[in-house]
């Protein structure tokens, strides 16, 4: 009985195998019978190309989507070309020709790639490539010893740019500010005249109005006005300095005093000849009096000899005299070039304001701040970005900084079990950290019997080692968010965000941050990328986004984890 139950349960066994396998082939047909590869050549030498082809057979309303990125490690994807579509009857004929290349010799195997056809996915067989090193025939070609590594500079960028339009825009400001401010200008004539000694002047304005056309034009009243000018401007500057706003009677009045008190030494007759002229001078301005033409060039004559003679009567300046009159100079030369320097400094200052103002309202006005300070988070998202692969397998990302390998402790449970690389930038309590991390678990043969690998394996609980690490060097009120994440090569993970109260840089006090948790899982491969960063830097969202936009990792992998 025993016997003849064994026999049936074998048979029974013997059949679903048969029916299992038979299932496999089936469907590795069915799919295989839309998805067919091509490649030109098994065996190549070191740097030469590889064409690998992808075929797909589709219909017109199904979305195919190709692999994408370098996801044919260990060989390197150099080009990938456009995707040819012919129809043959009602399907259409897609394919796609990928250049792979690598350069170090040995035996290695182009893993399968994915393919989406619709909503399902199709994996390709897996090809094994040779790559032979270049035989050098050493009879021909002579052998030098290895050049020693020579350091190469980094590149500046267009720096030079920025700065050489700076410098031009200052030296343009700084040629404007010369020319109409520090500028010796050449002076005009009226300048030139206001220049001359008060006599100069006076002898200079009588010869012009002796050449001039008034008389001849019969223009008296003109004429007597310039000549009265001439006359009272002079006494104005030298002997009464209300001379050009006082009456004829005012002057002579006055002049008559400075001469009784013997302080101008006037004689009569030049006070009388001044008296009368200026009250000619009334009459034809006021009372349209009209002396002939020789009466008028006799007044002219008149005036010319009497402002020799006032000058004669007049002292001679004291040494005092001359260093008062050297030092109101001197004066004056430092209140020119005081107001030359602080019209200087305001037209600066407004230059500064319109061109901080202009670029603030452009690109906002705490960029621009940031600018010319300085900013942190801003130098890292502006400057120059690294594209790498760190760990193995390797996760391919960009990094406003090279990654620094970081040694940790595996924990006692895991000892002996696995192995765990990190690379980082930062640290927990600064205001930006990122860490790349790779555990490779090695599952016993009897791993589903093995609860707790298959509790080390589960997504879920890796996140949670991680946010309980945090809390245990200070991190608290973590807040978490969890959604579906997939790379831009079509590897598929979780996403794990939210916010939290990071320790600072001061003892004691905290920060509030952000972070983000990308966890990639299979059988026996973990990978995490953790992004740190706080919630009032103005730059990090653009950083973090850049970041996770970059992660790529080999599909096939690196597959969702359970949730």
């Amino acid at each position: 009985m025993n016997y003849e139950l064994r026999i049936t349960n074998w048979g029974i066994s013997k059949v679903r195998k048969v029916t299992l396998a038979l299932f496999f082939v089936l469907y590795s047909v069915f799919s295989f019978s839309q998805v067919k590869t091509e490649i030109d050549t098994t065996k190549i030498r070191i740097g030469e190309q590889i064409s690998y082809q992808i075929k797909v057979e589709a219909d017109s309303t199904s979305l195919v989507v190709f692999p994408e990125g370098q996801t044919f490690m260990p060989l390197e994807n150099v080009e990938a070309l456009k995707i040819d579509t012919t129809k043959k009857d009602a399907k259409f004929l897609l394919s796609r020709i990928y250049k792979l290349t690598q350069f170090d010799s040995g035996s290695y195997t182009i893993p399968r790639q994915k393919i989406i056809i619709g909503d399902k996915p199709f994996f390709t067989d897996s090809l094994r490539v040779d790559v032979n090193t270049v035989e050098v025939d050493t009879t021909k070609q002579q052998l030098y010893d290895i050049k020693p590594i020579i350091e190469v500079e980094e590149t500046g960028g267009n720096w030079w740019k920025w700065l050489l339009g700076v410098l031009a825009a200052l030296a343009l400001v700084a040629f404007l500010l010369y020319w109409f401010i520090w500028r010796k200008k050449p002076l005009t004539e009226e300048e030139e005249i206001a220049l001359l000694p008060a006599y100069d002047r006076a002898k200079l304005a009588l010869r012009k109005l002796d050449e001039s056309q008034y008389l001849m034009r019969s223009e008296v009243k003109e004429y007597y006005s310039e000549l009265t000018f001439v006359i009272r401007k002079y006494l104005d500057e030298k002997v009464y300095d209300r001379a050009l706003e006082s009456t004829t009677d005012e002057l002579i009045s006055r002049l008559q005093l400075l001469k009784d008190g013997n302080q101008v030494p006037l004689s009569k007759d030049t006070i009388k000849n001044i008296e009368s002229i200026l009250k000619r001078a009334d009459l034809v301005k006021f009372a349209k009096s009209a002396p002939d033409t020789a009466l008028a060039e006799m007044d002219k004559d008149t005036i010319d000899k009497e402002i020799d003679h006032v000058k004669e009567s007049l002292p001679e300046p004291t040494e005092e005299e001359k260093l008062l009159n050297q030092q109101y100079k001197e004066e004056q030369e430092r209140k020119k070039r005081r107001r030359k320097v602080l019209l200087t400094i305001a037209i600066s200052v407004f230059l500064l304001m319109a061109t901080f103002v202009g670029f603030g309202i452009k690109y906002g006005f705490g960029y621009v701040k940031d600018t010319i300070i300085g900013h942190e988070s801003k130098e890292l998202l502006e400057g120059n970005w690294v594209e790498s692969a760190y760990g193995f397998p390797p996760i391919y990302i960009e990094t406003p900084k090279v990654l620094k390998r970081e040694e940790k402790e595996l924990p006692e449970e895991l000892e002996g079990k696995a192995e765990m690389t990190f690379f980082s930038y930062g640290s927990l309590i600064e205001r930006f950290y990122i860490v790349t991390g790779t555990t490779i678990l090695n599952l016993p043969p009897n791993q589903k019997e093995d609860a707790d690998t298959q509790k080390a394996i589960n997504i879920n609980a890796v996140v949670e080692g991680s946010l309980k690490s945090w809390e245990e060097k200070g991190a608290r009120n973590l807040i978490t968010k969890n959604e579906k994440f997939v790379t831009p090569n079509g590897a598929e993970g979780l996403k794990t965000f939210g916010t939290a109260e990071f320790p600072s840089l001061t003892p004691g006090s905290f920060e509030d941050g952000n972070y983000v948790i990308l966890s990639f899982t299979t059988e026996n491969i973990i990978q995490q990328i953790i992004i740190i960063s706080r919630s009032d830097d103005a730059y990090a969202e653009d950083i973090v986004q850049r970041i996770i936009d970059s992660v790529e990792l080999n599909p096939d992998e690196s597959e969702e984890g359970e949730n």
